[in-house]
């Protein structure tokens, strides 16, 4: 008789845990139904990168003294720099100029450093290709400035899902005028 209590009583002990854990599980489920989505519809949402955002780096051929200060302060030593010796004038004279975008870990070193300001980052981040040899980018590919997420007409950009009002779920409807619910790195 004991051990028939004893095991509807186990029985009972069970049945409350696995209540309480599905208790808690729903509890989580329904916390994220309330938050707003974080997905992006990728190829056709696209999120407007910070304003100091580290992408593909763009080159000025015309400014460029080659000088090979971001050769020098490259933690890889990835930029490469040919050039001649102009005889006439004693100066360098740029030949070729050219980064490897499969190698480049894109810390910014020779943006900063650069003394005539011929290389700057865009916002550009789809470097995906499908031969490594194709992100191996001359001085004509680093010089095409490439399309900003905000002007490409196929793309509807989105602002950082952080700063939507609270209690906002779907951020294409809200105006530029509406209150945020935290602050933009501009607003001290």
């Amino acid at each position: 008789m004991f051990g028939f209590l004893k095991q509807v009583g186990d029985y009972s002990r069970e049945a409350a845990a696995a209540a309480r854990g599905m208790t808690q599980g729903l509890a989580v489920t329904f916390d994220h139904m309330r938050r707003r989505p974080v997905t992006v519809q990728y190829p056709y949402e696209k999120l407007i990168p910070s304003e100091r955002y580290r992408g593909r780096i763009h080159f000025e051929l015309d400014k460029c003294i080659a000088c090979e200060v971001c050769v020098r302060v490259c933690p890889i030593n990835l930029p490469v720099v040919d050039w001649v010796m102009n005889k006439e004038t004693r100066k360098k004279q740029l030949k070729n100029y050219s980064i490897d975008f499969g190698v480049c870990i894109f810390c910014g070193n020779c943006v900063e450093y650069c003394p005539t300001n011929c290389l700057s980052m865009t916002e550009e981040y789809e470097l995906a290709a499908f031969d490594r040899h194709s992100l191996n980018f001359d001085n004509v590919a680093l010089g095409r400035l490439p399309t900003s997420v905000t002007m490409d007409p196929s793309v509807q950009p989105l602002r950082e899902l952080a700063y939507l009002p609270k209690g906002v779920v779907d951020p294409h409807g809200v105006p530029d005028q509406e209150r945020r619910a935290g602050r933009l790195p501009h607003e001290k």
